[in-house]
């Protein structure tokens, strides 16, 4: 029964440290990922603005359900394999060249918006996809293990790699 005292009392103190931590890191971030690939701007834009085809290449996407417009702004809503929801809306909307997409749920522990911006290749032979988060994390449990253990750049490097799997590309990332 001591040592259940024990490792109680320092599960709970590792978590006060983790939440200490976590209440001295900024809410918000920013973080950048970019990747070539051989394809056009144009088949790179029609692949990451088709959210009904995201389960195709995006393996952590088991499907997309198409929502209402918001503020007159395209929604979707994305389910991940363990059944969980995500929402989205378009915010910006330049063809090829610019996507900006937001979390569309105010009540999560986190929020923000993915700013996709595709240019073309050097002698116009391929693109190039750069994706910048520019996030908020409210909890500071959340914060910490976002920064710690996750990392700001996993979702966007899984996101680019899965991009070059579709296409069969080999992706070599860049800041």
């Amino acid at each position: 029964m001591k040592w259940t005292g024990v490792i109680v009392a320092a599960l709970a103190l590792l978590a006060l440290i983790i939440i200490g931590i976590g209440a001295t890191l900024p809410q918000a971030h920013s973080a950048t990922r970019a990747a070539h690939f051989s394809q056009p701007p144009e088949v790179i834009w029609k692949t990451i603005t088709t959210p009904e085809a995201f389960p195709s290449w995006r393996t952590s996407v088991k499907n997309v359900e198409p929502l209402p417009g918001r503020n007159g702004h395209i929604s979707w809503r994305e389910i991940d394999s363990r059944g969980g929801a995500m929402p989205y809306e378009v915010v910006e909307w330049i063809p090829p060249s610019r996507l900006v997409t937001r979390i569309a749920d105010p009540n999560l522990p986190f929020g923000g918006t993915w700013t996709y911006e595709i240019q073309p290749g050097n002698g116009g032979a391929g693109s190039t996809l750069r994706i910048t988060e520019n996030g908020e994390v409210y909890n500071p449990f959340f914060r910490f293990v976002s920064r710690f253990i996750i990392g700001y750049h996993a979702t966007m490097d899984g996101y680019l790699h899965a991009l070059g799997k579709k296409f069969g590309e080999t992706v070599r990332l860049e800041n």
